[in-house]
Order: structure tokens, then C-alpha cells, then sequence
């Protein structure tokens, strides 16, 4: 069954992903978010309600089985508490939620992948808010 699902990979390989992938196992983590140009430069479709994916953990193994339950296309300055909250990584404001996925955009790692080196996002960048429900852990 996991084997034929799309891979859903949060973050890139490394400690952050390892995180995000141990809050998925254990509930904590039941929504997500990626810059809509992500997708686009990807040429991937957005997700729909009801798609399952296997999250792939640092080492490339499918740990986890997740059906997308809601999608959000919003600006990043409009992203409310409840989402942030359950991303799963202990912000408790949307200031705090906001610092560290800017700490991720703005980081080495993404802009070496977009291939702008001083890539910034504002108030007004699209985002794509992901809500979605553990199936299964494997």
C-alpha cells in the first residue's frame, strides 16, 4: 500500500526533517506548510482532500502513511494561530511560527535549492496550508 503512494517529504534530510517526521508519528504534527512557488517550480499539483502520501524520513524510508484533509491557498500574513499551532513544532503565537519557517525560507539549504541566494518572503507570498490525518505508522 505505501509503496504505490506518492513520497511526502517535510523539510530537506537532516534534523529538521527527523523532527517533523517524529511529530507526524506521534499526532503531534497534523498540518503543514510550503510556498506555493515550491509547487510551481516543481510542476507538481497542489494537493487535493482525500490524497494519501507516505512521509519519507531523512533516510528515505516510508514511515508513515497521511490523507490530506484540508488545502488553503492564503498569504503568509494571513495564516492564523490554529494552523501554526498544529504544525507541531511548539509555536505557541504565529510570530514564533512565523520566525522559524522564515528561518527555513530564508536558510542556505532552500535558497541553494532556488537558486536565489537572497530570497525573502513577505506579507503578501502565497502559501500553501496543508491539513492532514495520520493513516498509519509503518
Amino acid at each position: 500500500m505505501a509503496a504505490d503512494l506518492p513520497a511526502f517529504e517535510f523539510a530537506f534530510p537532516g534534523p529538521l526533517r527527523d523532527t517533523l517526521v517524529a511529530a507526524v508519528l506521534d499526532g503531534t504534527k497534523t498540518s503543514t506548510t510550503a510556498l506555493l512557488q515550491d509547487y510551481e517550480i516543481e510542476d507538481e499539483a497542489l494537493p487535493v482532500v482525500g490524497a494519501r502520501a507516505a512521509v519519507v524520513d531523512s533516510a528515505g524510508r516510508r514511515v508513515a502513511v497521511i490523507e490530506v484533509t484540508e488545502v488553503r491557498i492564503s498569504r503568509l500574513g494571513d495564516v492564523d494561530v490554529e494552523h501554526a499551532r498544529d504544525e507541531g513544532e511548539g509555536d505557541d503565537s504565529v510570530a514564533d511560527w512565523r520566525a522559524g519557517h522564515e528561518r527555513f525560507w530564508h536558510g542556505a539549504d532552500y535558497r541553494s535549492w532556488l537558486g536565489i541566494p537572497d530570497f525573502t518572503v513577505h506579507d503578501n507570498t502565497p502559501v500553501v496550508l496543508q491539513r492532514f490525518r495520520l493513516v498509519a505508522a509503518l
